[in-house]
């Protein structure tokens, strides 16, 4: 599990992304097959009796644009229950793209209706059609803090840029680490090798991004990768520019998609260590077998408890061959990792189609 952290004092640090810590508690393994729909739709409610501290990073987020529910009336993504599916301009193609099978009837992903219970937190989710190219979702420009989710354009960056030359041995271990165990020294590693800031640059200008910037957080003087800026949509965009082997190259892109798929470890505390951690879990337990027998999916999760905000800062990156899911979430950190797992879960669920027939 990753650390509650102060911006402050974590500014020296040799990471890029702030040190993870272990609860003082363990926290129960999920059952999110069972018990997700229980956890995400119950009610939250949150005193607040004292006055939370946003850094100037955290401070500069965009602004969540409204929701759209089932009414036609918009409010605040804090305050909804039920999201329709908002459009949103495809992303432009890039190099190397590659066409999905016909989906005939299978059971996949598609836009449709999604409703979470929320209390006083950020939600925001995008699904990318890969056939059509389309985006829809909720609060589709609203940005969050990547944390470890942008490690797979670390390590695709990384790979790319080798052209025909190869990895040393201990490079190729710290890629697969960064994504299989989320480990923040590999990632870190792999950073500073491909320029640090330069590989936000990189980021942006590959993949097209439009809502997505390098952060330098208060007190540090370089920027942090785990900061960086990015929407739903531009993550699903990120997730494409993997898929289609813009990204990692044509040399790269299936062993980085491999390590994707390969990604392991629970929210449980025997899952969750200092500075790497667990990140099997949310998208990929909302999906039915019939989904996950078609093939490999890839994901790529992130969360960090900061305590300069207090609050949980969890993403969620899956991607597929017809479809790329990213679920951004924040949300008070006296709640659980298993909370932003769920709601992640809940989120592909109510997307698959079509719906299993009951009765």
């Amino acid at each position: 599990m990753k650390a509650a952290y102060d911006s402050g004092a974590a500014a020296g640090h040799r990471y890029a992304e702030p040190p993870r810590a272990a609860r003082a508690a363990p926290r129960p393994t999920s059952r999110y097959r069972h018990q997700r729909t229980i956890a995400v739709l119950a009610a939250v409610a949150i005193a607040v009796g004292g006055v939370l501290l946003v850094p100037a990073a955290y401070g500069r987020l965009n602004p969540p644009a409204p929701v759209t529910t089932n009414a036609g009336a918009t409010s605040s993504p804090n305050s909804s229950t039920e999201a329709a599916p908002t459009p949103a301009t495809p992303p432009s193609a890039t190099p190397g793209r590659t066409k999905p099978s016909p989906k005939s009837q299978r059971r996949t992903l598609a836009a449709g209706r999604v409703s979470v219970k929320l209390g006083q937190e950020f939600f925001s989710y995008a699904l990318l059609d890969r056939e059509s190219g389309k985006v829809s979702g909720a609060n589709l420009a609203a940005t969050s803090s990547t944390e470890s989710m942008i490690k797979v354009w670390i390590v695709s960056d990384y790979l790319r840029r080798l052209g025909d030359e190869e990895p040393p041995p201990d490079r190729l271990t710290e890629a697969s680490s960064a994504i299989r165990d989320s480990d923040d020294a590999a990632a870190q590693s792999l950073f500073i090798a491909g320029g640090g800031a330069s590989v936000i640059d990189r980021l942006t200008r590959t993949c097209r991004l439009r809502q997505t910037r390098a952060v330098v957080p208060a007190g540090a003087a370089v920027v942090w990768w785990s900061y960086t800026e990015m929407s739903a949509t531009d993550a699903v965009r990120m997730g494409e520019c993997v898929k289609n082997g813009t990204a990692a190259g044509p040399r790269w892109t299936n062993w980085v998609l491999g390590q994707m798929a390969k990604v392991r470890g629970s929210t449980a505390a025997r899952d969750q260590r200092p500075t790497s951690g667990g990140g099997r879990w949310g998208i990929i337990d909302g999906l039915p077998e019939e989904i996950l027998a078609q093939g490999p999916v890839g994901i790529k999760n992130g969360w960090t408890l900061h305590r300069d905000d207090g609050l949980w800062h969890v993403n969620c990156l899956a991607v597929a061959d017809d479809w790329i899911l990213a679920v951004l979430l924040r949300y008070p950190g006296s709640q659980d990792l298993d909370r932003g797992a769920g709601i992640c879960a809940s989120v592909a669920e109510q997307l698959v189609t079509p719906r299993q027939k009951t009765g």
